[in-house]
C-alpha cells in the first residue's frame, strides 16, 4: 500500500461532478481524506483526495476518472510501501 495525492478538476460543466463523486464512492474504503474547492464564476472545480491503497487500485481509480468529459486528472504516489 502506498499514499498518493490525487487532483482532480472539472472544467466547464459541473455535471461531471456527479460521475466523480460516483467513482470516489467507489473507492471510498480507500480514501483518506478529501477537500472540494468551487470556482463557480470561472466554471472550475478543484477536488483534493489522498488515498491509502495499492498502485493497481489508484490507476484504476485516476484512469475511471480521467475517461470523464471535462475532468483532468493528476497524481503523485509515495515510493514508501505501508
Amino acid at each position: 500500500m502506498r499514499i498518493a495525492v490525487i487532483g482532480i478538476v472539472i472544467e466547464k460543466d459541473r455535471s461531471a461532478s456527479k460521475a466523480v463523486n460516483e467513482v470516489l464512492s467507489n473507492f471510498g474504503e480507500y480514501i483518506v481524506g478529501r477537500m472540494g474547492i468551487p470556482d463557480n464564476p470561472h466554471e472550475v472545480y478543484v477536488i483534493s483526495v489522498i488515498m491509502r491503497a495499492t498502485t493497481e487500485i489508484i490507476s484504476s481509480m485516476t484512469g475511471k476518472l480521467g475517461r470523464i468529459n471535462n475532468v483532468t486528472v493528476k497524481s503523485a504516489v509515495t515510493n514508501v510501501e505501508i
